[in-house]
């Protein structure tokens, strides 16, 4: 199966580039579909697009938890805190969000 994502410029840079490996979401009902061997087309602000396989799915009941195991540098890049990616998170899921849907983490790589 196929899903389609959107990302500001700097995350799809950071993919990209392979320096975040893995995609944070909400386990949302959209992202409940997504099984590892999918294929994810990322799409930045200007409407470029790469194509990447799920390798694998975290589930968790927080970013905060989720970011407990795992290094920044494969959650977006060393340029980032996990303090910082963390705040960025917020603004786009609140913590009532995620406590309703829980967390994903998807990791990806780039076919």
């Amino acid at each position: 199966m196929t899903h389609e994502m959107n990302l500001q410029d700097k995350y799809f840079d950071f993919i990209l580039h392979g320096t975040k490996r893995i995609e944070l979401r909400l386990n949302d009902e959209k992202r409940q579909k997504i099984k590892i061997g999918d294929t994810i087309i990322f799409r930045n602000e200007q409407g470029e697009t790469f194509s990447a396989e799920v390798k694998d799915l975290f589930k968790y009941n927080s970013f905060e938890e989720l970011f407990e195991n795992f290094k920044i540098d494969i959650l977006a890049d060393k340029s980032m805190t996990k303090t910082e990616l963390l705040q960025v998170l917020s603004e786009f899921y609140s913590a009532e969000k995620q406590k309703e849907f829980s967390v994903l983490g998807i990791l990806v790589e780039i076919s």
